[in-house]
Protein backbone atom coordinates (compact mmCIF):
# COMPACT_ATOMS: atom_id res chain seq x y z
CA UNK A 1 0.00 0.00 0.00
CA UNK A 2 1.41 3.36 -1.05
CA UNK A 3 1.23 6.28 1.38
CA UNK A 4 1.27 8.72 -1.55
CA UNK A 5 -1.65 7.02 -3.27
CA UNK A 6 -3.44 6.98 0.09
CA UNK A 7 -2.82 10.74 0.34
CA UNK A 8 -4.29 11.30 -3.13
CA UNK A 9 -7.33 9.24 -2.13
CA UNK A 10 -7.81 11.30 1.03
CA UNK A 11 -7.40 14.56 -0.93
CA UNK A 12 -9.95 13.42 -3.52
CA UNK A 13 -12.43 12.66 -0.73
CA UNK A 14 -11.67 16.01 0.92
CA UNK A 15 -12.32 17.78 -2.39
CA UNK A 16 -15.65 15.96 -2.65
CA UNK A 17 -16.54 17.02 0.89
CA UNK A 18 -15.82 20.67 0.06
CA UNK A 19 -17.96 20.45 -3.08
CA UNK A 20 -20.78 18.91 -1.02
CA UNK A 21 -20.55 21.72 1.54
CA UNK A 22 -20.73 24.22 -1.32
CA UNK A 23 -24.06 22.70 -2.39
CA UNK A 24 -25.44 23.33 1.10
CA UNK A 25 -24.10 26.87 1.11
CA UNK A 26 -25.62 27.64 -2.29
CA UNK A 27 -28.95 26.07 -1.29
CA UNK A 28 -29.15 28.62 1.50
CA UNK A 29 -27.81 31.50 -0.61
CA UNK A 30 -30.32 30.98 -3.44
CA UNK A 31 -33.20 29.66 -1.31
CA UNK A 32 -33.41 26.22 -2.92
CA UNK A 33 -34.80 23.98 -0.15
CA UNK A 34 -34.11 20.24 -0.13
CA UNK A 35 -35.14 18.04 -1.87
CA UNK A 36 -35.53 20.58 -4.67
CA UNK A 37 -32.84 20.10 -7.34
CA UNK A 38 -33.62 23.05 -9.58
CA UNK A 39 -34.05 26.75 -9.19
CA UNK A 40 -31.34 29.33 -9.54
CA UNK A 41 -28.88 28.48 -12.39
CA UNK A 42 -25.93 29.34 -10.12
CA UNK A 43 -27.13 26.72 -7.63
CA UNK A 44 -27.69 24.17 -10.39
CA UNK A 45 -24.11 24.54 -11.63
CA UNK A 46 -22.74 24.00 -8.10
CA UNK A 47 -24.94 20.93 -7.73
CA UNK A 48 -23.75 19.56 -11.10
CA UNK A 49 -20.12 19.98 -10.02
CA UNK A 50 -20.78 17.92 -6.90
CA UNK A 51 -22.77 15.23 -8.69
CA UNK A 52 -20.34 14.93 -11.60
CA UNK A 53 -17.41 14.66 -9.20
CA UNK A 54 -19.20 11.84 -7.38
CA UNK A 55 -19.73 10.11 -10.73
CA UNK A 56 -16.05 10.56 -11.60
CA UNK A 57 -14.84 9.28 -8.20
CA UNK A 58 -16.41 5.90 -8.96
CA UNK A 59 -14.19 5.66 -12.05
CA UNK A 60 -11.09 7.39 -10.66
CA UNK A 61 -10.49 5.68 -7.30
CA UNK A 62 -10.42 2.05 -8.48
CA UNK A 63 -8.28 3.09 -11.44
CA UNK A 64 -5.87 4.90 -9.13
CA UNK A 65 -5.43 1.89 -6.86
CA UNK A 66 -5.25 -0.69 -9.64
CA UNK A 67 -2.65 1.41 -11.48
CA UNK A 68 -0.70 1.80 -8.25
CA UNK A 69 -0.65 -1.96 -7.71
CA UNK A 70 -0.09 -3.20 -11.26
CA UNK A 71 1.94 -0.37 -12.78
CA UNK A 72 3.55 2.24 -10.51
CA UNK A 73 2.60 3.93 -7.23
CA UNK A 74 4.69 6.97 -8.17
CA UNK A 75 3.02 7.40 -11.55
CA UNK A 76 -0.38 6.75 -9.97
CA UNK A 77 0.35 9.57 -7.53
CA UNK A 78 1.30 11.91 -10.37
CA UNK A 79 -1.81 11.06 -12.35
CA UNK A 80 -3.86 11.48 -9.18
CA UNK A 81 -2.47 14.99 -8.73
CA UNK A 82 -3.39 15.76 -12.34
CA UNK A 83 -6.91 14.44 -11.69
CA UNK A 84 -7.26 16.65 -8.61
CA UNK A 85 -6.06 19.72 -10.50
CA UNK A 86 -8.51 18.90 -13.29
CA UNK A 87 -11.41 18.52 -10.85
CA UNK A 88 -10.57 21.83 -9.17
CA UNK A 89 -10.36 23.55 -12.58
CA UNK A 90 -13.65 21.91 -13.55
CA UNK A 91 -15.37 23.17 -10.41
CA UNK A 92 -13.89 26.65 -10.62
CA UNK A 93 -14.85 27.00 -14.28
CA UNK A 94 -18.33 25.52 -13.93
CA UNK A 95 -19.12 27.74 -10.95
CA UNK A 96 -18.59 30.71 -13.27
CA UNK A 97 -20.29 29.43 -16.43
CA UNK A 98 -21.21 26.03 -17.87
CA UNK A 99 -18.98 26.47 -20.92
CA UNK A 100 -15.92 27.04 -18.70
CA UNK A 101 -15.99 23.47 -17.34
CA UNK A 102 -14.55 21.80 -20.44
CA UNK A 103 -10.79 22.12 -19.78
CA UNK A 104 -11.01 20.80 -16.22
CA UNK A 105 -13.29 17.98 -17.30
CA UNK A 106 -10.84 17.03 -20.05
CA UNK A 107 -7.84 17.04 -17.73
CA UNK A 108 -9.49 14.83 -15.12
CA UNK A 109 -11.06 12.50 -17.71
CA UNK A 110 -7.79 11.93 -19.55
CA UNK A 111 -5.94 11.17 -16.31
CA UNK A 112 -8.67 8.68 -15.33
CA UNK A 113 -8.46 7.05 -18.74
CA UNK A 114 -4.67 6.72 -18.47
CA UNK A 115 -5.10 5.12 -15.04
CA UNK A 116 -7.61 2.63 -16.43
CA UNK A 117 -5.58 1.74 -19.53
CA UNK A 118 -2.35 1.47 -17.55
CA UNK A 119 -4.10 -0.79 -15.06
CA UNK A 120 -5.40 -3.04 -17.80
CA UNK A 121 -1.95 -3.33 -19.37
CA UNK A 122 -0.39 -4.06 -15.98
CA UNK A 123 -3.02 -6.66 -15.14
CA UNK A 124 -2.67 -8.40 -18.50
CA UNK A 125 1.11 -8.45 -18.23
CA UNK A 126 0.93 -9.87 -14.73
CA UNK A 127 -1.36 -12.67 -15.94
CA UNK A 128 0.99 -13.72 -18.73
CA UNK A 129 4.38 -12.99 -17.14
CA UNK A 130 4.08 -14.23 -13.58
Amino acid sequence: MSPLVSLITALALLLYLVLTINVSRYRAKYNVPAPQMTGNPDFERVLRVQLNTLEQLVFFLPGLWLFSFYASPLWATGLGVVWLVGRIAYAWGYYQAAKRRVIGFGISSISSLVLLLGSLIGIILSVFYR
